[in-house]
């Protein structure tokens, strides 16, 4: 848990008794690979902290076309967060890109962890924020951006998972086929 001690207090402070009690809200759980935590149509039950590993975010239409929503990785959270704050079924999927362990947090223990620690109400609030952000620039990438720009923005703010992702998966993401993705990376080696 001391991960997510150090996760929350890059955001905000929390005493050693108010960390006690906010990690008494979380539960430890282990994935493997390809292993779906969401499915669409699921309950949402929980929200997650990624201690390790690599998550995929993804939508499949009506012709069973998979849209690639968002990647998460160590020190970051992950869930259909519709469905989660809205206590309604997934209309997005949650897949392990590698073995992964996550800190689960069910909606119950969320209520509770605001009314015990309100602190944490503004913790939640400043990643919702940034979540928002993100989310707002892949809209605009995805509106106003080519492919290369595209390409070139992943790379500025996600470095590290481009040795990660595989290149199939990383071209549908940035909506881009697998070949000008491989012409991408060997141009910028």
């Amino acid at each position: 848990m001391n991960v997510l001690k150090e996760h929350i207090n890059k955001t905000i402070s929390l005493t050693d008794e108010e960390f006690s009690v906010v990690e008494s809200f979380f539960t430890e759980e282990h994935f493997k690979k390809r292993e779906m935590i969401i499915n669409e149509n699921d309950q949402v039950e929980h929200v997650y902290f990624i201690v390790s590993g690599l998550l995929k975010l993804f939508f499949t239409d009506r012709e069973a076309k998979e849209h690639i929503i968002s990647f998460s990785m160590e020190d970051w959270w992950e869930s259909d967060y519709a469905a989660f704050y809205t206590q309604t079924k997934a209309t997005q999927s949650l897949q392990c890109l590698e073995n992964t362990v996550v800190l689960k947090l069910s909606f119950d223990n969320y209520q509770q962890l605001l009314t015990e620690v309100p602190k944490m109400t503004d913790f939640f609030l400043k990643k919702a924020i940034g979540g928002h952000i993100s989310s707002q620039r892949r809209i605009l990438s995805l509106m106003t951006m080519s492919a290369k720009e595209r390409y070139e923005q992943f790379l500025k703010y996600y470095p590290s998972l481009l040795q990660r992702i595989p290149k199939i998966t990383l071209a549908a993401y940035l909506g881009l086929s697998r070949e000008t993705l491989s012409r991408f990376f060997l141009e910028s080696k």
